[in-house]
């Protein structure tokens, strides 16, 4: 019989989303399950549960096509800060706005933790809870960089507006080049959902909107290259970018 994670927990795999996981003060852990070429290669906390376990019974625990390397963590989904606490960060911050594939948001993850971003929102309603595949796609990236959940955008805006931040819808369809903008690290980047972007409401409460400058040919870019391209921007324009 397959080991199932308790209530309220979930398995992480992978090697770089779980040693994350390990080195993080802040993630409950529960039990180790790995391979013994997978052990030799992490660090573990001496007071872990550790499960020694062979390939084929660790795949089974978990979904079909997980790439796992060998080694599953049970684990609790990570305690959310609030808008405030990441607003007094003072670091560029990230919205998205139905944005629901765990695939991309696993990979903005990993492109907010590599240009020090201090947080992702989303609206609790139109976005995937914490999950596995965020966490494999972030390669670490969800660790170290904390998601929050809030009921409206644009009241979240306008609470971020208040602290202080200035507000940058990307869109396509915009005048201005993000390139033309001038900018501190205390800005959010409002990014749309691939296809529909920005919806109208949120659009509006932004302080302005502007576009990558791409070649006509191409209608748009994937919402999680744009993003990443845009937080290069950002850190290059406010000397904000990791050392």
């Amino acid at each position: 019989m397959k080991p199932k994670p308790n209530p309220g927990h979930y398995y992480l795999y992978g090697l770089h989303a779980v040693q994350a996981a390990l080195d993080n003060s802040r993630r409950v852990k529960r039990a180790l399950f790995a391979t013994s070429n997978a052990l030799e290669r992490l660090k573990t906390p001496a007071k872990l549960s550790v499960q020694k376990i062979e390939s084929a019974p660790l795949q089974a625990m978990l979904p079909p096509g997980a790439v796992h390397q060998g080694v599953a963590l049970e684990v609790q989904a990570l305690p959310q800060p609030s808008l405030e606490e990441i607003a007094a960060s003072g670091k560029p911050l990230l919205m998205l706005d139905q944005v629901s594939d765990p695939h991309n948001i696993g990979a903005i993850l990993r492109s907010a933790a590599a240009f020090n971003a201090g947080g992702i929102i989303c609206q609790d309603k139109h976005a995937p809870k914490e999950n596995a595949t965020i966490a494999k796609t972030a390669a670490g990236g969800l660790e170290r960089v904390p998601m929050v959940s809030v009921t409206n955008l644009t009241r979240a805006l306008q609470d971020l507006q208040a602290a202080g931040y200035w507000s940058v819808g990307m869109d396509g369809a915009a005048q201005q080049h993000f390139d033309q903008l001038k900018l501190d690290r205390k800005t959010v980047l409002v990014m749309g959902a691939e296809g529909e972007g920005l919806r109208r409401l949120v659009a509006e409460h932004c302080d302005m909107l502007a576009k990558l400058p791409i070649d006509s040919q191409m209608e748009s870019l994937n919402v999680s290259v744009a993003t990443g391209i845009a937080l290069y921007a950002l850190a290059m324009k406010t000397g904000g970018a990791a050392t």
